[in-house]
């Protein structure tokens, strides 16, 4: 493989102006088709398996046109102390309001007079109007928001407190001024790594193209392949971290073999055959992690992986190609202005490589020397800090935090708190019970045993059943639960209800099945939950064989899944003490504890995973290939560290800055992830990558390239070292006079 991007990094080097035109075309092309695509409509959520999906599907089937999964808006009112939102000023009001709803947008089916469909409290100091939408939250235009929103305003003129939630008034997430933030973080990191605007300016360059591209074919697309809106939400993230990573690397390997006297054709040929080499398989593990997704079953994260995934391989075939040609461009622009003014002062770079040689050695290698003399002590160091900060995971609390987990200050968090002092706790999360009475011999009464049977259930707070449909064979029976949607004791209700099933079906024939909201957000955990070893055992398997095959060694695979798993741990654990517990909770926006995400550490297994993998091959594949160019085992671990702990670090620290951008976001879900990936990479690099891997590597010395002699003997050599690609040197040197040439090619 190294020869093979050997050959690749020169001719794109050479023809750079064909490259360049290619890529720009392909961009525009991608530019056009999303352009000129018809709006993306979203698929809607869904559950695949689950018997809140089953009772959804249900539901559409037999009462046609009810938008089982269109948005609901909430408007709640509180009258002033004293009052009551019966009085006649305040009732006029409402009922104006609930005519202003409904003509206020095409999208919305209806709009719920309180005073009609019984939706005051008993002690009529609340009410709430219920809006529900031909579409789901996601397809919402600004007109409609604008209209709930315009509706509340004008009625808090009464004097009424208005408060409005549901999913219809979810503000929409604009990431726009995050990733501006972590580009511009990116940006000085990349100047200060390299010395120069243009160099640092290529991997930002590269990485915005290969993202670009990935995007505008996910919209032009969107309706073809039914992606839907969000589907490039985890590509745009992944597409920009890997495509700076990757550029980085073969950046900074093209400098180094400048550095050590070839020719620019001959130092980016080099430079594409090792860092490239590295390149590919650290692109192959995000692939693997990002497709893994599939394994969840759960078809918006499938699309989002596999749209995620194939930015990704744009990002690599971005550096294999584009980088090389843009290199040509650069010239002597591309090293730091120190290296330039020697050069023109008649100094080879490979000489103003020397002089700093004999000078103070970089932080890598004096890093890396303090590790070897000392391995015991910074790996129980390492380890023993790490699994601290990863205790807090025993008490991990999973589920889709609900408006109640919002900021007090938030209006939907108010309208919760309205509703729960109004009319429960457990009000803002009814279960909806489909009832299936098409084998009854009286439907109606059939439906009426369920609401009863149910209504006396422990937990329940009130049942009662609606309307059967035109077929006279369904109905929905509404229980309003007795605790918060997010408690156990509502889980358990949940629980018991679908257990109650076969001994319904007996007295009377009917099925039933049960959904909302809160039994979605059960649904789901659990989904999460079941798929999470699955998932793991699947990417990390087929990482270690690939890493394996990479290494060609058993124990470094083994050690680098190990690492990752315990940054992962700790960084979940560290997730779990600021937003379950509220540990400085101040520090990071959050307002209100409560329990993690459900998706979180499948999210962060996925991403960070890749981004760890990244690390591990571009700073291991360089003392692999010390190693087998024939150094000795610590002399090697010196050598990765001298070339690539600088680069990785600047890699880390980038990511790092683009994840922490989203920590300011104001939504509480999407602070967490920014957090939890920020510092998952910051325990990846920093403690396993720079801490535990020499550390256990110094201490293996050559064990650690062990391999067995069967399993070396039937393994393809993938040649990520470059050890053939050296062979092939070998055989045909580089003509000294190239270098010459190309510049006074370029004039």
């Amino acid at each position: 493989m190294a020869t093979f991007l050997y050959k690749l990094g020169r001719i794109s080097f050479r023809r750079r102006w064909l490259v360049l035109l290619t890529w720009v075309a392909l961009l525009v092309l991608a530019g056009v088709g999303a352009s000129t695509a018809a709006k993306a409509k979203d698929p809607g959520f869904a559950l695949p398996g689950t018997e809140s999906q089953q009772a959804f599907d249900l539901m559409e089937e037999r009462f046609p046109g009810m938008m089982a999964d269109g948005a609901v808006g909430r408007m709640v009112f509180k009258a002033p102390d004293g009052q009551k939102v019966s009085d006649a000023k305040h009732k006029a009001q409402i009922t104006g309001i609930v005519a202003d709803l409904k003509a206020g947008s095409d999208q919305v089916a209806d709009a719920a007079d309180p005073f009609v469909a019984q939706a005051v409290s008993q002690d009529e100091s609340t009410a709430y109007i219920t809006v529900s939408y031909k579409a789901n939250a996601m397809e919402l235009n600004d007109e409609t928001r604008e209209a709930l929103k315009k509706a509340g305003e004008d009625a808090r003129e009464s004097g009424m407190q208005v408060e409005i939630g549901g999913d219809a008034a979810m503000a929409e997430m604009d990431p726009s001024s995050a990733e501006a933030i972590g580009i511009a973080i990116a940006a000085v990191v990349l100047v200060i790594t390299f010395g120069s605007m243009v160099a640092a300016g290529l991997p930002l360059l590269t990485a915005i193209i290969g993202v670009g591209i990935g995007i505008s074919s996910i919209t032009a697309l969107a309706n073809v392949l039914d992606l839907g809106t969000t589907t490039g939400t985890l590509a745009t993230m992944i597409g920009l971290a890997v495509g700076i990573d990757y550029a980085l690397f073969i950046v900074s390997r093209y400098r180094a073999e400048v550095a050590d006297g070839h020719s620019r054709e001959e130092a980016i040929g080099r430079a594409t055959g090792t860092a490239g080499s590295a390149v590919v398989f650290a692109g192959l593990t995000v692939v693997i992690a990002l497709c893994g997704l599939a394994v969840v079953n759960i078809p918006i994260l499938t699309k989002m992986g596999f749209a995620a995934a194939a930015t990704v391989v744009i990002a690599v075939v971005i550096a294999l190609t584009l980088i090389p040609a843009l290199l040509g461009f650069a010239g002597k622009m591309a090293f730091s202005r120190k290296t330039r003014k020697a050069m023109k002062a008649g100094d080879e770079p490979a000489a103003v490589a020397a002089k700093a040689a004999q000078g103070k050695p970089n932080g890598g290698t004096r890093w890396a020397r303090f590790v070897l003399r000392r391995p015991i002590a910074v790996l129980v160091m390492a380890v023993v800090g790490l699994g601290v900060i990863a205790a807090p995971v025993g008490s991990l609390q999973l589920g889709l935090p609900d408006e109640g987990a919002q900021a007090p200050s938030a209006s939907p968090r108010k309208a919760y708190d309205l509703l729960s002092d109004g009319f429960g706790p457990g009000f803002n999360g009814p279960l909806t019970i489909v009832v299936d009475a098409k084998k009854s011999e009286n439907p109606k009464a059939a439906v009426d045993a369920v609401a009863d049977r149910l209504g006396k259930m422990d937990g329940v707070e009130w049942a009662g059943a609606g309307p059967l449909n035109k077929a006279g064979d369904t109905s929905i029976v509404t229980v309003i639960p007795k605790d918060r949607p997010s408690s156990t004791k509502t889980e358990d209700l949940v629980h018991d209800i679908r257990e109650a099933d076969s001994d319904i079906k007996a007295d009377n024939g009917a099925t039933i099945l049960v959904t909302g909201t809160s039994a979605l957000n059960i649904d789901f955990s659990q989904k999460m939950n079941d798929a999470l070893v699955p998932y793991l055992a699947l990417v990390v398997g087929l990482a270690f064989l690939l890493l394996v095959l990479v290494f060609r060694s058993i124990l470094v695979p083994l050690k680098a899944a190990l690492g990752f798993l315990l940054s992962v741990l700790a960084a979940l654990g560290a997730v779990v003490a600021v937003f379950q517990w509220g540990w400085m909770g101040e520090l990071f926006n959050v307002e209100q504890p409560g329990p993690i995400m459900s998706m979180m550490p499948i999210f962060m297994v996925g991403v960070v995973f890749g981004l760890a993998m990244d690390y591990e091959v571009f700073l291991v594949t360089r003392m692999r290939e010390a190693f087998v160019h024939g150094e000795r085992p610590g002399d090697a671990v010196v050598t990765g560290f001298n070339h690539g702990a600088r680069v990785v670090v600047a890699a880390a620290v980038i990511m790092i800055g683009v994840f922490s951008g989203f920590i300011g976001s104001g939504d509480q879900m999407v602070t967490m992830m920014g957090f939890g990936l920020a510092i998952a990479v910051l325990f990846d690099a920093f403690v396993v990558r720079m801490a535990i891997v020499p550390a256990v590597l110094a201490l293996l010395g050559a064990k650690a390239w062990w391999l067995p002699a069967w399993l070396d003997r039937i393994l393809p050599n993938v040649d990520v070292e470059g050890e053939k690609l050296a062979q092939h040197l070998a055989a045909s040197p580089e003509d000294p006079d190239e270098e010459r040439r190309l510049v006074g090619a370029r004039g």
